[in-house]
């Protein structure tokens, strides 16, 4: 819109005779001059994290743009309150450690966060338990199946005994392993704590070892992805073990409940109640594709406004403010500016109304009049003043929470003059292509 406005104003300039050389010179000295403004408009924050009000209003302005305010205003607090969760001291912020995850299943108003992690699969032994409550969670990368010699091998045996035999010893490798992990079972769950077990493998786990591990009441999910690998540890605690010997107790997480749902032939397993979660899941739920894509797409744009937030230390007055308050302030800057580029500082402080005229377009009201009287609120009373969509009138974008990330505001700064100063630089455009060759030679 920026770019559009700066192109369509600096058209009228080009008509009349003056040089785009000149007018992208004044483009420029606007937007140093409007970059200065910006660090002083702008309003610092030392600690995000514990401003949680703040971040709300940031994910509020940004969601309420996407999706229905009665949906935007609960999903605003859990995209902040995922944030909060995963981020750790001294550590930049990796939303990665969010999972979002969508269930085509009752209304997207159901959308929530999950303090732990919902995985996108079950179990796959039908006589496994589906819930289990006050659970250690052994997080594993250990291959549970019964695995083939690298090299051809052959079998010779002359009688049953003989066969039965070396299907045991075949078997014999992968069955220790399962034991091993039953008698850690058994030795951290007992009938006093009443504790129960889940085991989550990265590797597969095979059908005998499947049995094995249902008969002992313990949930085994196997071929979990490998990003889960990495946030089952940050969520629940415990280490991500390699190999059965040597475990202890040490090495679990803990749960306070897990089971499991089923949606149609799809399963799956939630691992809630956990203690000092670094990593959660935002469980999406919507009837249609189209509603879930939808609220798929707001919340990583939640996500990354809070994000932008905690990085900069600092938050935008929203509602048009900032863009009003720039033109106002470039209206006296252009005083002291020489010669003809004054004029691309005039188009670039006009150019910046176009986001207070656009909000007052969708507002349905007059845009000239109640433009007019933003301005002389802000020129009058020297505060800060932003455009209401519901009234078109002259509000306090704090007082309404309404706010803007600052890097958002700097990044449009930076990019969108540039890049209308490259398309008035242009002096012709010629097209070069297939229909203008001629007897193999090319003209232009």
């Amino acid at each position: 819109m920026f770019i559009g406005e700066l192109m369509k104003l600096a058209e009228q300039s080009l008509a009349e005779g003056l040089h785009p050389r000149l007018i992208a010179e004044g483009f420029e000295l606007a937007r140093e001059e409007t970059v200065k403004f910006l660090d002083n408009f702008k309003i610092h924050i030392d600690e995000p994290l514990k401003e949680r009000e703040k971040l709300v209003c940031v994910a509020r302005t940004s969601l309420r743009t996407k999706i229905a305010p009665n949906l935007a205003d609960p999903m605003a607090e859990v995209v902040v309150d995922a944030v909060r969760t995963i981020k750790k001291e001294d550590q930049p912020l990796d939303l990665n450690m969010v999972e979002i995850l969508h269930m085509k299943n009752k209304l997207v108003t159901d959308t929530r966060l999950i303090k732990g992690l919902v995985l996108d699969h079950g179990a796959r032994h039908p006589d496994m338990p589906k819930r289990l409550e006050n659970c250690y969670i052994l997080t594993a990368n250990v291959s549970l199946e019964y695995e083939k010699s690298e090299v051809n091998a052959g079998f010779f045996y002359s009688s049953a005994e003989q066969r039965e035999k070396l299907v045991d010893s075949e078997r014999k490798f992968t069955d220790e392993k399962v034991k091993k992990i039953i008698e850690l079972k058994k030795k951290v769950c007992t009938e006093e704590n009443k504790k129960s077990f889940v085991l989550i493998n990265q590797k597969g786990i095979d059908p005998p070892s499947l049995e094995m591990l249902a008969h002992e009441g313990i949930i085994a999910l196997r071929r979990a992805k490998r990003r889960n690998m990495e946030r089952l540890p940050l969520a629940c605690g415990g280490i991500a073990v390699n190999s059965v010997d040597d475990l202890d107790v040490d090495d679990l997480g803990h749960a306070d409940l897990v089971y499991e749902q089923s949606l149609e032939d799809d399963k799956f397993t939630f691992i809630e109640g956990v203690k000092n979660p670094q990593s959660c899941t935002v469980l999406i739920q919507g009837s249609t594709d189209h509603a879930v894509a939808q609220m798929k797409d707001a919340i990583k744009d939640g996500l990354r406004a809070v994000q932008n937030v905690v990085e900069d230390e600092a938050i935008v007055p929203g509602a048009g403010a900032f863009e009003v308050a720039a033109h106002v302030h470039l209206e006296e800057f252009k005083r002291s500016v020489d010669g003809k580029p004054r004029l691309g500082v005039e188009i670039f402080g006009k150019a910046l109304l176009v986001v207070p005229k656009t909000l007052l377009e969708n507002s349905g009201m007059d845009v000239q009049e109640k433009l007019l009287r933003v301005l002389a609120d802000r020129e009058n009373k020297q505060k800060v003043v932003g455009v209401s969509v519901s009234s078109g009138d002259p509000i306090d974008p704090a007082i309404e929470g309404i706010y803007d990330n600052f890097l958002v505001k700097k990044q449009m700064l930076g990019l969108a003059p540039v890049l209308a100063e490259q398309l008035l630089l242009v002096d012709e455009v010629i097209r070069a292509g297939k229909s203008m060759k001629n007897d193999g030679g090319m003209q232009g």
